[in-house]
């Protein structure tokens, strides 16, 4: 395979939002995201960012009804589909413990209190919690605490 653009990892994820601009502010503050790029449209709408973790990337957007681009008013946040998600998002972080206290902080919903799930000797044990943002986007933190 040949190399990622620079900065650009090899699989990264887009999320939509009902407020693409309130929600960067959220996930900046409750899950330590910094934003690399963002680029406003009409109206302030978020039409595309960035935003970074570690090695990792997200994009983020506001909800487009119609747009430019095929499927562009099939796009929905889990608010959209009574908190039904499609996906769900994991990144590895340093400290799951105190990531989640940051999360609670900022007030995510802690759908999953951090636990340790150890998979056996042959693999790995890792502690993780799920926490779930404004909008009803499922995510994952991890931290691996056996290789």
């Amino acid at each position: 395979m040949k190399p990622t653009p620079k900065g650009w990892p090899r699989i990264s994820s887009a999320v939509f939002y009902d407020d693409a601009a309130k929600a960067i502010d959220w996930l900046c503050k409750a899950f330590g995201f910094e934003v690399a790029l963002r680029v406003d449209g009409e109206g302030g709408r978020v039409v595309h960012s960035e935003l970074v973790l570690g090695e990792g990337l997200v994009m983020i957007a506001d909800l487009r009804k119609e747009g430019v681009r095929p499927g562009d008013g099939l796009r929905v946040s889990p608010r959209g589909l009574g908190g039904k998600n499609t996906q769900s998002l994991m990144a590895f972080v340093d400290d799951v413990d105190e990531h989640c206290a940051r999360a609670r902080a900022a007030g995510a919903v802690i759908a999953m209190e951090p636990t340790t799930t150890d998979y056996g000797a042959a693999y790995w044990a890792d502690r993780a919690y799920e926490a779930v943002d404004p909008e009803g986007h499922r995510w994952w933190f991890t931290q691996r605490v056996r290789g």
